[in-house]
């Protein structure tokens, strides 16, 4: 233990001792100052993710997934020049340190020499040289911002979490330059606070992002597709997405057109559905009406005695045929009038009566009902005309052959309506001096509706 005193004395025996500057130490064995390696001094210097990196007079914090470079001192480079006696000088060091190291003061032995102990060392009670403690001792010089750290014959100025030694001053470290937080970073006095987009929650780390799913919560009248981030709605076939994106509203198919229903369109949740008026029902397409026979389905009031006759939308009960005077029954839809009966003279020869429906509005012109001769005779020809209800000239003949002749309707006709239409065909036969007529008395029943 002697010797070591004496070869520790030795190096003082100038009466000189070496101050460094901060971030080096005085190494008395190569008589130099030797850089303090804060990352192996300092426990914690870096936090977090960050990576300390020891430079020559300092310390660096760099994110893990950074490359950094060590700076190397030429063998031939001085590191400091040497100084007077007393404390390190300060000399900005060229990045920021964490940490600056300082040999502590000597004291004399007392009762044995004027050579002292080392600088922070001082002779103790079992006459050894034991370090000082420079910060219970309140002898440091750390400026008001640095910590003091007690080091073995010296003491250190650090600064605490969250700051780094700048020029001698600590300054607040801004850790959202380093990619601490994956989204939002806020800079804090001597610390950092991450933070998430909306749609997104902080994890336990603090640091990273977690998407929410939003859909857990049920935020959407009917689907719901989760998003990076966000969330998207959907909704149901029939429904559109309204205004707020979260509630799905019943479109209403009926107002996009008027030709959804053959009749009347009625809007549904979702949907829609075709009606049909009385007389009618929804064909299998969904959409068109379809006339009810209501003759055939036995859905009618008419007698036994009555026939029941069906057109488009409705029925009616036919009594039974009546023949007016001179006329008598050939059949139960004919009406003859004899020859031998002088009051027949002038007369139609017989009266044959038929039934058919028509759509109200059908389109014009149309053929809708034919006449032909079913008697013929050699050098007679046949002359069709309507003979009465065509007052309103709805109706015309035209004649298609020497025996035959077509109802045409020349204009529409709105119903419901019932018209009675006296057509009647005469026949001439010059050679016998023949004229003579019948008539075909056609009831037509006009729907309310063109279907």
């Amino acid at each position: 233990m002697l010797t070591a005193l004496v070869f520790l004395l030795c190096c003082f025996q100038s009466g000189k001792s070496q101050r460094c500057t901060e971030g080096f130490m005085y190494d008395i064995r190569s008589r130099q100052c030797i850089d303090v390696d804060e990352c192996r001094t300092l426990p914690g210097a870096c936090r977090g993710d960050m990576r300390c990196v020891n430079q020559n007079g300092g310390y660096l914090c760099i994110p893990q997934n950074l490359y950094s470079q060590p700076y190397a001192r030429a063998e031939t480079e001085p590191l400091y020049p040497d100084t007077s006696v007393g404390f390190p000088e300060q000399y900005p060091p060229p990045i920021g340190t964490g940490t600056e190291s300082i040999p502590g003061p000597s004291y004399p032995i007392v009762g044995r020499s004027s050579a002292p102990c080392i600088l922070g060392y001082a002779l103790g009670e079992d006459g050894t040289c034991v370090d000082i403690d420079e910060c219970e001792a309140q002898s440091h010089q750390c400026n008001p911002t640095q910590v003091c750290i007690n080091t073995m014959g010296g003491y250190s100025c650090s600064c605490t979490e969250g700051y780094w030694l700048v020029a001698g001053q600590c300054q607040d470290i801004d850790e959202c330059r380093y990619g601490y937080c994956q989204q939002l970073c806020a800079n804090l006095p001597g610390s950092y606070s991450c933070s998430c987009n909306p749609g997104f929650n902080l994890n336990s780390d603090s640091r990273t992002c977690e998407d929410i799913d939003e859909c857990r919560t049920e935020p959407c009248t009917h689907g719901c597709l989760n998003s990076y981030g966000s969330f998207m709605c959907n909704c149901d076939e029939g429904f559109e997405l309204g205004s707020d994106g979260t509630t799905c509203i019943d479109v209403d198919e009926c107002s996009f057109s008027d030709f959804l229903c053959q009749h009347t369109c009625v809007n549904t949740p979702g949907s829609f559905a075709c009606t049909c008026p009385p007389g009618y029902y929804v064909f299998e397409d969904g959409r068109s009406c379809e006339d009810l026979n209501e003759c055939e389905s036995g859905n009618n009031t008419c007698t036994t005695a009555q026939v029941c006759f069906n057109f488009q939308g409705g029925y009616t009960c036919l009594d039974p045929l009546v023949c007016e005077p001179p006329y008598i029954e050939l059949s139960d839809n004919q009406c003859m009038c004899s020859a031998e009966n002088p009051a027949c003279r002038d007369r139609p020869f017989t009266i044959l009566y038929r039934h058919m429906d028509l759509s109200s509005g059908r389109s014009v012109p149309a053929d809708i009902f034919q006449m032909q001769a079913t008697t013929r005779y050699p050098g007679a020809f046949y002359i069709f005309q309507i003979k009465s209800g065509n007052e309103g000239r709805e109706f015309y003949m035209r004649q298609t052959s020497n025996v035959s002749a077509t109802l045409v309707l020349a204009r529409p006709i709105r119903g419901p309506r019932t018209v009675v239409l006296d057509l009647e065909m005469v026949t001439v036969n010059n050679v016998i001096n023949f004229r003579g007529s019948s008539i075909i008395r056609l009831t037509i029943f006009v729907s309310e509706h063109p279907f």
